[in-house]
């Protein structure tokens, strides 16, 4: 009887809400998005990648034309500064990280054995939590995940060369598709919205809601991201330590993954630290530099950025990262926070109990 009415009550649930037009065009464009990335997101990456970067860069657009600067020239102003600092990273970043990952690489069986030979003392002190069999069974095992790191580097830069001319088709049309992204913003926009249908008040409070919180996340993530890899540099190489730049980078990116990326972020730092000084107070300063620049950064610098960005509980952004994840795999994560908004838009547009459809 109780799974009869179930039944019953999900029935009439369909048949309220999908006798809503505007929840029928609601779904119907989550799901043509949906289907669309899912079946051809490798053929039309060009394209999505020029409409993301339009995305971020109107940010620095429209203060520009808010003080009278023309939008042509606006947009060429931004997209030169764009251009600029894509010039600096395929031609003096992106080199500098790769030798520091290759050389990192090449030293990591030397910072296991290093570890190695600390562990081997616990048994020492503490024969009832751990015995050299363990120590040794744990080694060996990191020995051969560092050997399968190593000819993963190998693969992936034979298919870096193998993909120069994918990249170099990118490096044309992306900044093209970003420049009439741009320019011809309105007109793009007006003409999308004429395709949609006329009922689409749900949908536009959706979109207006995930425009704002994501914008302003993405702007204060990327601003975030910044900060915290320029102050990491400088700390790691006013401390002398390896691989600087490549660990600042690993630390600035690790606040794309919230209260999990620190902890993550922390594990290769104190590894070429330990194998570069021991426990001597270097590796201390280091793991303390490390432990303030985060303890600033959630207290002051994050709350500062993005105050007014997301207004999501932390066990819903965890509970998002898991879900996302767990779906997509690194991209999953990567947007977990954009996916978690859009969510909690859909929902909160959702028309409630006793509301007419319009």
């Amino acid at each position: 009887m109780s799974v009869t009415r179930t039944m019953e009550q999900i029935r009439s649930w369909f048949r309220k809400h999908l006798n809503n037009p505007q929840v029928v065009i609601l779904v119907g464009l989550l799901v043509l998005g949906y289907l669309l990335i899912a079946f051809f997101g490798g053929m039309l990456l060009p394209f999505f990648a020029g409409l993301v970067i339009a995305y971020l860069l109107e940010g620095l657009v429209s203060p520009l034309v808010r003080y009278h600067v023309p939008r042509l020239l606006a947009v060429l102003i931004v997209l030169l500064a764009f251009m600029t600092g894509l010039f600096f990273f395929f031609f003096w970043l992106l080199p500098l990280l790769t030798g520091q990952i290759t050389q990192l690489v090449q030293q990591l069986p030397v910072i296991i054995t290093k570890t190695q030979e600390l562990l081997l003392r616990l048994p020492e002190h503490y024969p009832a939590l751990i015995t050299k069999e363990q120590i040794v069974e744990l080694t060996a095992f990191l020995r051969t995940e560092i050997f399968g790191l190593g000819q993963t580097m190998v693969s992936v830069s034979v298919a870096s060369v193998l993909g120069l001319i994918t990249i170099v088709i990118y490096l044309i049309i992306v900044p093209m598709l970003v420049f009439f992204f741009l320019k011809d913003k309105d007109r793009l926009l007006a003409w999308f919205a004429s395709l949609l249908p006329r009922q689409r008040r749900l949908a536009g409070e959706v979109w207006r809601d995930v425009n704002v919180q994501i914008g302003k996340y993405i702007r204060g993530k990327t601003w975030e991201i910044l900060i915290i890899w320029g102050v990491t540099y400088a700390a790691f190489l006013w401390l002398k330590l390896p691989y600087a730049m490549l660990l600042a980078l690993f630390t600035g990116l690790s606040v794309l993954i919230p209260y999990i990326g620190v902890a993550v972020a922390v594990i290769p730092v104190a590894l070429v630290a330990f194998a570069q000084w021991g426990f001597a107070s270097p590796f201390f300063y280091t793991l303390g530099a490390y432990t303030v620049i985060q303890i600033v950064d959630g207290n002051i610098l994050a709350p500062l950025l993005l105050s007014e960005a997301v207004d999501i509980h932390p066990v819903a952004i965890i509970a998002a990262i898991l879900f996302f994840g767990g779906l997509w795999g690194f991209w999953g994560v990567f947007f977990a926070i954009p996916l978690a908004t859009l969510v909690q838009a859909v929902l909160k547009a959702w028309p409630r109990q006793g509301e007419q459809p319009e």
